[in-house]
């Protein structure tokens, strides 16, 4: 006789009273947690006006939640009650069902409770899961058709972008269902009996078998279904062969058919499972065959054949196997990625000498860029800061305005309150909070102007009286009507403020200097942004959400108040629209006297068939990102539309956001998930602000990286790989393995009928430094327009880090630079701008010092200029037009064809057979002795730290040297090598400058 196990020991009522007294306090907590942060959502966006969305994405989620975690909890727990009901009325004795029955005994008396626990906790991790594929819902439900048909099964892009997610999503529920299922059924049959692993008879009773050859058949079934959407979705798929993604040679011809009859057979297979298992055989043998010979014939079919096909008859030519879906691919790209219109325009750049049309042109030199933004941040913030908690972060932005009656680009700033930058009496919570509210003003200089020994030109900024008569600043002609800055990009999530009038009727948040007295002026927010707080409930509620008391206790907080918050025009914007990827570089504007923030969103998808998948991080990471520009999530996608232009208010913080791409089907999609109102009309855009739309920078980088590819249409070509380009690293630092930022211009290139303000960037042939194109984007009447510059293939034009590199290793250049740097300063270069200009480029490359004193910031002190091949025609001007002049007049002395000799850049040979120089006598003499003095001024500003005597002593050197180079020609019997640039005698004792040796390309 078999003796029976013992129940197993209950747990006592004081430890069930605990253990639910825990569960209800967390739940109580996490339910307080959640109600707090959809109240406080739902108030933020009732605030910006976009209920809808809120609304939207919450009744999406929650009822995804609901209907896949009820599905889910459906199939298990309906399958747990099938093997139980199944389960058999009598049990052979055997050890195994003795041990067995303790488990029995207690779940028998409950079983529908338990079944109901498993089935919650199912439905708790599949709801979860699936809310968060409300996106992928919302498209499968309002998607529509692209017009554009695949190239393999005719079937419209659309499928591929709205439907296929979410089905493939739909097809892995199925599969986690039906295993989920199988394993509680399983179990369930075993502890009651159904299933055994000892005694005498059937190790699984006729019901069992059923049920579980059923859930095999199923599961079997969705195996079919599977392998016809991975029919489709090998179009997506990364093809090696080709090094490109879509379906190659051995894809189309054996994998796909291979997919096709492995379906069927999983419809025979799972036929021959319920048939042979239950109604012929009546065992487990036929449908195990069944199962095995599935196996086989997916990697027979499915493996092994597609890899014959690929290595015996794709290798051997598969530059002509793989040429018709190599053009797929490049097709499929340049629509996905808008490089259809691209418009490529043959440039020769084979004129090397300067022309003189260089000193008369009026659209491209005079609008040559010499301040960068990202130096001169620095310099905005020491010179237009006030004070100590302004800031105009690391890096500025470029817009163009016209001042005037002439337009120009301009580099702009906001200045933003810095809240890290509060001393600790200013950090309490008051003053955080609801004094330093706000910054205060943009400002503005013209890009290509400086003035007062190196400064910006500010034309709109916050000077007082002796700066603006010592810089002859000029003020207000970029006019705001309203200069104060609640929302910036300085400003993350901590920094909410809460405006409003004190009870007292004083006006509370610090609002500016007077510039006059040196005081302080005070001010009241009265804009319609922010969230009302003034009631007990609204207190208590953002008392909870922040956990600060002083919403309560605070009198700073009454019933006239607003919270404002979320404050960074970005994070605004992508709360308001969480299903547009946005652009990491914002940029503010004066429009209708207002500061407006612009920022660029994008539709993407990583579904449309046969395009290049990129990784938007990856592919717009360069020197400036996380310096001034945000780093995008790491999202791969293969097709991307800058369908959206949204604007912040920097006072109140209302967000638009207007359609700029009217043909885009799946900002349609969106437009219509939300109520066909969620974006502005194209046509409703102000004319004001389309004014200041630049082409996204983003967008331009990805652009840009494809291009170098897939300008090449000829699938041939593009096999090989030789025409690839590829983007130049930064110029003044190359072993950085940064790439070289795009940048913007107001400028006329070749076949342009007028100045544009447009992003621009070079780059190179695949493994050589030489320039290969110049690519620029820009609008045209609204409308984005991409073109490609590209030189010849021969061309003898430099790169922009070979012409660096000549150029400051140019021995009188380099003579200059060194005079330049000292233990008390450091040169910084600005962007090397490269410029198409009379049949061949210009580059011109501010050059800035630094002082190394605290507090120091740097000066535009000269300008490096190249034409022709980037070394035969060199200066270091303190100018740019003194530097047009003397590229001019080196092109006039050249003669025609020939260029200067190379090696040191122009500088005459020394005399030859060791001659000793002739001894100076006369003018030249004084010339010479003005510049040994000039150079020891030089040192002697530098020891002494004076940065402004620095700046005057380098303009007198920079006037002496010139004055002993007339002197040094007037004095000599011929004229020098065309190009020459005759050097300043060294001073007595001083070293001479190493010249590097010229990079070769």
């Amino acid at each position: 006789m078999v003796k029976r196990s013992a129940p197993l020991p209950r747990m006592s009522r004081r430890g069930r009273v605990t253990i639910g007294v825990l569960i209800g306090v967390f739940v109580l907590f996490t339910l307080l947690g959640w109600g707090v942060q959809a109240w406080t959502d739902w108030l933020w966006f009732d605030e910006v006006d976009y209920t809808q969305v809120f609304t939207g994405v919450l009744v999406t989620r929650l009822l995804l939640f609901l209907a896949v975690g009820l599905g889910m909890a459906a199939v298990v727990g309906g399958n747990l009650w099938l093997a139980h009901r199944l389960r058999p009325g009598l049990r052979p004795h055997s050890a195994e069902q003795a041990t067995l029955e303790r488990y029995r005994m207690v779940l028998g008396p409950r079983i529908g409770t338990w079944i109901l626990a498993v089935s919650a906790v199912v439905a708790l991790f599949a709801g979860l899961s699936a809310q968060s594929r409300w996106s992928q819902w919302l498209l499968f439900r309002n998607g529509g058709d692209f017009g554009v048909k695949d190239p393999e099964f005719g079937v419209d892009v659309g499928f591929y972008v709205f439907q296929l997610p979410f089905l493939r999503y739909l097809l892995g529920v199925g599969f986690t269902a039906v295993v989920l299922a199988v394993i509680g059924a399983l179990a369930v049959h075993y502890v009651f009996g159904g299933v055994r692993l000892q005694g005498v008879g059937d190790r699984m009773a006729n019901a069992a078998r059923a049920h579980l050859t059923t859930l095999v058949a199923v599961f079997v079934l969705l195996k079919a279904a599977a392998y016809v959407l991975d029919r489709r979705a090998m179009l997506l798929e990364y093809n090696d062969s080709a090094k490109l993604y879509g379906a190659g040679y051995a894809d189309v011809n054996a994998l796909l058919p291979a997919k096709e009859i492995l379906a069927y057979i999983s419809i025979v297979v799972a036929i021959a499972i319920i048939v042979f298992s239950n109604a012929v055989m009546r065992n487990l043998v036929w449908p195990g065959v069944s199962l095995a010979l599935l196996g086989l014939s997916a990697v027979a079919i499915g493996g092994i054949y597609p890899w014959a096909v690929q290595t015996f008859e794709v290798k051997p030519s598969a530059r002509d196997k793989e040429a018709p879906y190599i053009q797929r691919s490049i097709d499929a790209t340049r629509t996905a990625f808008s490089l259809n219109g691209t418009k490529t325009i043959p440039y020769g750049a084979n004129n090397l000498t300067p022309p003189a049309t260089l000193a008369t042109d009026k659209s491209v030199v005079p609008n040559a860029r010499l301040l960068d933004p990202q130096l001169v941040s620095e310099t905005y913030t020491q010179l237009q800061q006030v004070r100590g908690f302004y800031d105009f972060g690391p890096k500025l932005d470029i817009d163009r305005y016209t001042v005037g009656g002439q337009t120009r680009d301009y580099v702009v700033g906001i200045r933003e309150i810095n809240y890290g930058e509060l001393t600790d009496q200013q950090s309490n919570w008051i003053n955080r909070h609801t004094v330093y509210t706000h910054g205060f003003g943009l400002v503005g200089a013209p890009a290509n102007q400086v003035v007062c020994g190196g400064q910006p030109f500010f034309v709109s900024g916050f000077l007082g009286e002796k700066e603006q008569e010592r810089c002859s600043a000029q003020t207000d002609q970029i006019p705001t009507e309203q200069p104060r800055i609640y929302y910036g990009e300085r400003m993350t999530a901590d920094d909410y403020a809460i405006v409003g009038q004190t009870d007292d009727g004083r006006n509370a948040e610090f609002d500016r200097p007077t510039p006059t007295t040196g005081g302080e002026q005070y001010y009241t927010y009265t804009g319609s942004g922010g969230v009302e707080i003034g009631s007990f409930t609204r207190r208590l509620l953002y008392a909870i959400k922040e956990q600060e008391s002083n919403f309560l206790l605070s009198e700073a907080v009454n019933e006239n108040s607003k919270l404002l918050y979320v404050r960074n025009p970005r994070d605004r914007v992508e709360k308001v629209a969480p299903f547009l990827t946005i652009d990491g570089d914002p940029y503010p504007a004066v429009v209708g006297g207002r500061v407006q923030w612009i920022i660029d969103a994008y539709t993407t998808s990583a579904t449309y068939p046969y395009a290049e998948r990129v990784n938007l991080q990856r592919e717009t990471t360069d020197e400036l990102t996380g310096r001034g520009t945000f780093q995008l999530a790491r999202e791969n996608v293969n097709y991307i539309r800058n369908s959206v232009k949204a604007t912040v208010d920097a006072y109140d913080g209302t967000v638009r956001l207007y359609e700029f791409d009217e043909s885009d089907p799946v900002l349609k999609a969106w437009n219509k998930a939300f109520g066909g109102d969620l974006v502005t009309p194209k046509s409703e855009i102000p004319a004001e602000l389309a004014a200041h739309f630049r082409y996204p920078a983003d967008l331009f980088k990805v652009q840009r990286n494809l291009l170098t590819r897939f300008h090449v249409t000829d699938p041939g070509d593009f096999y090989s790989g030789q025409d690839f380009w590829q983007v130049p690293n930064v110029p003044d630092n190359p072993d950085s393995e940064q790439k070289q930022p795009p940048y913007y211009l107001y400028t006329q290139l070749p076949e342009q009928d007028a100045p544009r303000f447009q992003l621009t960037s070079a780059v190179t042939p695949n493994g050589r430094q030489n320039l290969a194109a110049l690519i620029s984007g820009s609008y045209v009447d609204g409308q984005p327009r991409l073109e490609v510059l590209e030189l010849p293939d021969q061309t003898r034009v430099s790169g922009p880090v070979q012409v660096h590199q000549q150029m400051t290793n140019n021995a009188t250049i380099r003579t200059e630079l060194n005079l330049l740097t000292s233990n008390q300063a450091q040169v910084q270069y600005g962007n090397l701008l490269s410029l198409p200009f009379g049949n061949g480029m210009l580059y011109v490359e501010p050059v800035y010092v630094k002082s190394n004193q605290e507090d120091a910031y740097p000066l535009l002190q000269k300008v490096l200029l190249s034409y022709g091949d980037g070394g035969s025609y060199v200066v270091l001007a303190n100018t740019l037009e003194d530097g047009i002049k003397q590229l001019v007049e080196q092109g006039k002395k050249a003669t025609p064809g020939t260029p200067p000799p190379a090696g040191d850049g122009g500088t005459p040979p020394p005399p030859s057979g060791g001659e000793t120089p002739p001894a100076l006598t006369g003018e030249l003499a004084e010339a010479a002795q003005r510049v040994q003095t000039a150079i020891a001024e030089v040192r002697a500003a530098q020891t002494s730290g004076d940065f402004e005597r620095y700046g005057r002593a380098l303009k007198a050197l920079d006037e002496a040297i010139t004055a002993f180079q007339r002197a040094q020609q007037a004095a000599a019997p011929a004229s020098p090598a065309p190009g020459a640039s005759p050097s300043a005698p060294a001073p007595s004792g001083s070293p001479s400058p190493s010249t590097p040796p010229s990079p070769t390309g």
